[in-house]
């Protein structure tokens, strides 16, 4: 039963520790950005906003992990462990270079206005491991 505790606190915490780190980051780019538009007399994009919060998605993949774990009948707390460590880290990790992805991204549109859909384009491609890692082991639990 310890096992799958803290497999299942691994799952959120794990995942919501990437979600702080890539909101941090991508956030510090978008109010670059915003800077970087009102020196330049330029209008500052609200959609900024939407990559600053990117990868907080990775927090609710790890908390619907945890709450599978914890709901698993398995009496296998060492696979149980393994999932949420495992999980939560891949998960965290995705979210952490979302968080990259999206300060890039943030900087290119202050700086061009240009590309968005280009840029919404290859986050998703960097939430589609998180997504995949979720469905997954939600499979294997």
């Amino acid at each position: 039963m310890d096992l799958q505790m803290f497999g299942a606190a691994a799952a959120l915490g794990l995942a919501a520790l990437g979600s702080a780190l890539g909101t941090g980051i991508a956030s510090q780019a978008a109010i670059g950005g915003w800077k970087k538009c009102f020196v330049n007399d330029k209008p500052a994009p609200f959609l900024l906003v939407a990559f600053a919060g990117v990868a907080l998605t990775q927090t609710i993949y790890g908390f619907l992990l945890m709450n599978f774990i914890l709901n698993s009948t398995s009496e296998n707390g060492l696979g149980l462990l393994g999932a949420g460590v495992f999980g939560g880290l891949a998960m965290g990790l995705s979210a952490l270079m979302q968080g990259k992805a999206a300060a890039r991204a943030a900087d290119a549109l202050a700086e061009t206005g240009k590309g968005t859909a280009n840029y919404f384009m290859v986050i998703g491609i960097v939430e589609t491991v998180a997504l995949f890692v979720m469905v997954f082991l939600l499979l294997m639990l």
